[in-house]
């Protein structure tokens, strides 16, 4: 089995490069990030037409996840509600930023972690809770799903090997303590990276701004990842960046990550 996922920047921008990366690999469970557009306009026909099921929870402009399975998926839903409750969530799921469902017996998590936009301010503060109120939410899924995967786009490099220029940019937003500090603890609730199960050294990312040439530099930060419960980072034969949709005309700025068990 292969479970990728891809920040798009827009599924109808990039629909054509999503296709053509799906028919020429073909994953079984393909997890989208940063859809930008409400559920009622995805468009659903051009991948029914090539074999995927879609579950989908967007909203207009920004945010939205996905999740495109070849086989159906069971036990879907978005956000955190319904596993913490209305209450203690507020309202943190009106930005649709997580969705998840059964495939055989893995529990496949999607998540499009908020930017944070610089340290100190407002939306930084957000992504912070929103991370806590992501640590509980995996405390409950990994007690009821042994066999777990939460994938996407994290906006987090988890340390230094993951960035180009790690003392230039140590204070920005996803770089900055408190936030490695928080994915630090979400991975120890029994979570492995296996990126670095198959790849010690650095100089491979997953992100690369538009500006600056930064991409054809390889100026890249490593944010869009795949953690794995125990059992099933056991299992795990690979995981790999796959960079070539990036050198498409009017890319998205993010790369698929592939793992496969």
């Amino acid at each position: 089995m292969k479970i990728a996922t891809w920040n798009v920047n827009s599924i109808r921008t990039r629909l054509e490069h999503v296709i053509n990366w799906l028919q020429a690999n073909p994953v079984e469970v393909l997890c989208l990030q940063e859809t930008k557009v409400i559920d009622k306009d995805f468009p659903l026909q051009p991948f029914l037409d090539i074999g995927y099921n879609c579950y989908i929870s967007g909203q207009k402009s920004y945010n939205g996840v996905a999740i495109l399975s070849r086989s159906p998926l069971g036990q879907v839903s978005a956000g955190f509600a319904p596993i913490l409750g209305d209450e203690t969530v507020g309202s943190f799921d009106e930005q649709k930023r997580l969705i998840t469902g059964l495939i055989d017996d893995i529990r496949i998590i999607c998540v499009y972690v908020p930017n944070g936009s610089e340290v100190g301010c407002d939306k930084y503060e957000y992504k912070l809770y929103w991370l806590k109120l992501l640590q509980q939410y995996l405390e409950v899924a990994l007690d009821k799903s042994p066999n777990l995967c939460i994938c996407g786009d994290f906006n987090i490099v988890p340390g230094d090997l993951d960035i180009y220029a790690p003392k230039a940019s140590a204070n920005s937003a996803g770089l900055s303590v408190p936030e490695r500090l928080a994915l630090k603890e979400i991975i120890e609730l029994g979570l492995n990276d296996p990126f670095r199960k198959f790849t010690s050294e650095g100089g491979h990312y997953s992100w690369w701004d538009y500006r600056a040439a930064s991409f054809p530099r390889n100026n890249g930060w490593r944010i869009d990842h795949h953690y794995l419960s125990l059992p099933l980072y056991e299992k795990a034969t690979n995981c790999t960046i796959d960079v070539s949709p990036r050198k498409l005309v009017k890319p998205s700025d993010h790369a698929p990550v592939i793992v496969e068990f």
